[in-house]
């Protein structure tokens, strides 16, 4: 590939058809640190080998979320603002403070609560199309379950479960043209999301509830409490993060198994290949393709020169296909061992906070498709979402063989 090839990484429009890989791993190899113009910003260093990508997010000092957010946006500075009282947009040592808070909300224990809901709700997803032996993929399995698992997580009444899905799509799909969205409604979306919030914590400071909610909104370390906007915003972190990524990730899995059907029988005849499949899918897939940081001082990253106040995007999308970390990175290998991807941050104090409920959504879907749907087979073209930050797909027909749901089985 010649520098002349060029892809603009700032237009969502590049990402439409698929992560650019090719790009990536001409980057990687012959420009890790690379200028990108960016017609309504700033422009912005986009890093992609792994070793540069892990070393940004864990170096706070000299990488900060706080100054300009995480997101690879630019937004207006009022709103900045506002996502500096969100914990993936802080720095430590409020970071720390905040984290210290949250974690009391995602112990092992309320967690691991989840996994017998998890599996029921898989099978009422997996009942509501067998019989007819096709389905459309994203909205009818793959969305379902990480909506009703994060509701159940914060305590949102079942009624009001489609609305959280409203405003998740509104707020991350506005850049493709189908949903011919605009940032006014992704904004307005925040905003009755909010509002919505704030009603559902009322409600949990004066009633009897266990969910995770109402463990934050009333929970105190060191006589401090979460703030009602602090916990609005979480609110609103946790209705994308927990929604977007698992179902973006799910629904693109299972695009990895049709363009390696070997996988899928491998996984199919060796169930105890779960653990590292779900960790080869994060890998593969990586959802979230990028995050933002703004730089705090001059430094130097691989041979650049990055001044104060500099855009950074470092790309997980790219270092998760990094050759030199991974053997063969462009092959889905549902056994590959070790994989040290960085679908979750790559550790440091932004490893995600949710990483081991999304693991078990991931691997409880997977292992009832797999025992219910097992000639899962594409059925029509894939579309995908047009984003730059999210690697996501809108729809994937599938059929397979009919069945009876399990009530009558």
């Amino acid at each position: 590939m010649e520098l002349t090839e060029a892809v603009d990484l700032a237009d969502s429009r590049t990402f439409a058809a698929g992560v650019p890989h090719d790009y990536f791993t001409f980057l990687r190899r012959h420009d890790p640190v690379h200028w990108q113009e960016e017609p309504a910003g700033p422009g912005f260093w986009a890093v992609t080998r792994y070793e540069d990508c892990v070393a940004v997010n864990r170096d706070y000092e000299h990488f900060s979320s706080f100054r300009r957010g995480s997101l690879p946006f630019e937004l207006p500075d009022d709103v900045v603002e506002q996502h500096r009282l969100m914990m993936v947009n802080m720095d430590p040592p409020l970071h720390t403070r905040y984290r210290r808070l949250v974690n009391k909300g995602f112990t092992p224990r309320m967690v691991s609560q989840l996994e017998e809901t998890i599996h029921s709700v898989t099978d009422e997803i997996i009942d509501g199309v067998c019989e007819k032996g096709e389905a459309e993929f994203v909205t009818e399995v793959s969305s379902r379950l990480p909506l009703i698992v994060i509701a159940e997580l914060l305590g949102v009444p079942a009624e009001d479960r489609d609305r959280m899905f409203d405003w998740s799509n509104r707020m991350v799909g506005y850049e493709d043209p189908e949903f011919g969205l605009t940032e006014e409604d992704a904004a307005n979306a925040s905003l009755e999301l909010y509002a919505y919030a704030a009603q559902l914590f009322a409600e949990k400071r004066v009633g009897s509830h266990e969910d995770l909610m109402t463990v934050l909104a009333n929970i105190e370390l060191d006589g401090e409490q979460l703030t009602e906007l602090e916990l609005e915003l979480f609110f609103l972190m946790l209705t994308i993060a927990g929604n977007e990524t698992t179902r973006n990730l799910v629904s693109g899995a299972m695009l990895a198994f049709f363009e390696f059907p070997d996988q899928w029988e491998r996984l199919r005849a060796d169930r105890s290949l779960l653990p590292s499949a779900v960790e080869e899918m994060l890998r593969f897939v990586s959802p979230v393709m990028n995050f933002r940081r703004t730089v705090t001082a001059p430094f130097e990253l691989n041979g650049r020169k990055l001044a104060e106040d500099d855009k950074v995007i470092f790309f997980h999308s790219s270092a998760n296909r990094d050759e030199t970390v991974f053997a063969d990175p462009m092959r889905f290998d549902v056994g590959r061992s070790p994989n040290p991807h960085m679908a979750f941050g790559g550790g440091g104090p932004h490893f995600c906070l949710g990483a081991n409920l999304a693991r078990m959504e991931i691997r409880v879907i997977f292992d009832h498709l797999l025992d219910r749907l097992p000639d899962l087979r594409p059925n029509g073209p894939a579309d995908r979402l047009q984003s730059q930050f999210i690697n996501g797909v809108k729809h994937l027909p599938v059929a397979f063989t009919p069945s009876a749901p399990l009530g009558r089985v």
